[in-house]
């Protein structure tokens, strides 16, 4: 069976690599129909060899779709996203807006695929994690189904491409200003210059309590993911925005429920879907930013103990993840084809389970 696929969002990084990632994995897309916002409509998409015409956003275009991806922002996912649902569509959302929604399922096929269904008889909307937070529960799952984890803190080292094709062109702009003796323009995108800097601000600062909205999301999501409450699972985030393109890194430190050896977590970790494990720091393996880069696995490496007593209760662990793909895209599609494995997908069987 082949599905009517609607991408919202499609000129957008996330909404590109969407189509690009259906392609790529073969999805069995009967007819795809790109959206975008006004000022966008009429541009051009390639998709299956075709080249497709952007649609805007309009009440009587939202009838028909098997499958939307949202991808173009929390304020078009609030509105739209439950439209689309009411026609029988099942949304796979890729904004902030609904992830923290009881009533919305925030899936990782990898390690939690069975609450996708949540969403047939729910409110017709799956969410996808944010794509720092998807990294680090990527890694976290295979330990913590093993041994248990009490405690992490995490710092990210996370790519300009998480704020959009602005941020990009920012960055690129800014680079070749100073390496060309010249002085950059003011920052529009950021509080302060990217290039050659590292911001310790990702997102906005929205209370007192010090940490952003991006700190936020990985320790509330995380625990979402996993299925344990806040006296279950402390979680403690930094996040940073550093001048690479494409992808986010993350300094983790776990505190585990029982020791494990270094042998057995790598054992544990190369086992695990989608985690590749690169650790041989005395030879210079370890993974990097251009390592996660344009693949839809996770990478871990740089594994260790605390120093002196008591440090193999902690495992620290160096994560890197491409933030447009497995971050973002390729998660979202993986939960289509988990759906369309199952018999799911379909705009009939959405409204027949509802």
């Amino acid at each position: 069976m082949s599905h009517r696929v609607a991408v919202v969002g499609a000129t957008g990084a996330v909404g590109q690599t969407v189509i690009t990632v259906l392609e790529e994995r073969s999805f069995p897309v009967a007819e795809l129909v790109p959206f975008t916002s006004a000022r966008s409509e009429g541009q051009p998409v390639q998709f299956g060899g075709q080249t497709l015409t952007c649609h805007a956003l309009e009440e009587d275009a939202l009838d028909g779709y098997d499958l939307v991806f949202m991808a173009a922002g929390g304020s078009v996912s609030s509105e739209w996203a439950p439209r689309f649902a009411e026609r029988g569509a099942l949304v796979i959302d890729k904004t902030s807006y609904w992830r923290m929604d009881p009533e919305v399922p925030l899936v990782v096929p990898e390690i939690n695929g069975d609450a996708a269904e949540q969403a047939l008889r729910g409110k017709g909307i799956i969410s996808s994690p944010n794509c720092s937070t998807m990294a680090m529960v990527m890694a976290l799952y295979p330990l913590q189904r093993e041994v248990g984890i009490e405690e992490i803190v995490v710092s990210t080292y996370q790519s300009v491409s998480g704020s959009g094709r602005a941020a990009v062109e920012e960055l690129e702009s800014q680079t070749h200003a100073l390496l060309h003796g010249s002085e950059p323009g003011p920052p529009s995108v950021y509080s302060h210059q990217i290039a050659f800097n590292v911001l310790p601000h990702v997102e906005t600062f929205k209370d007192d309590s010090g940490y952003t909205t991006e700190e936020r999301k990985m320790m509330d999501e995380t625990r979402k993911i996993l299925g344990v409450g806040e006296d279950e699972l402390r979680i403690t985030a930094t996040c940073a925005r550093v001048p690479v393109l494409v992808g986010h890194s993350e300094s983790i430190r776990l505190r585990t429920r029982e020791p494990i050896g270094l042998e057995r977590a790598r054992a544990v970790l190369s086992e695990a879907p989608g985690v590749v494990v690169i650790d041989d720091p005395a030879n210079a393996a370890y993974p990097t930013a251009l390592d996660g880069a344009a693949s839809d696995d996770v990478f871990v490496g740089r594994l260790r103990h605390d120093l002196g007593p008591g440090g193999e209760a902690f495992l620290n662990m160096w994560v890197v993840g491409d933030n447009l793909r497995k971050g973002a895209a390729t998660n979202a599609v993986q939960i289509a084809e988990l759906l369309h494995e199952r018999g799911l997908a379909g705009a009939a069987q959405r409204v027949a389970l509802a």
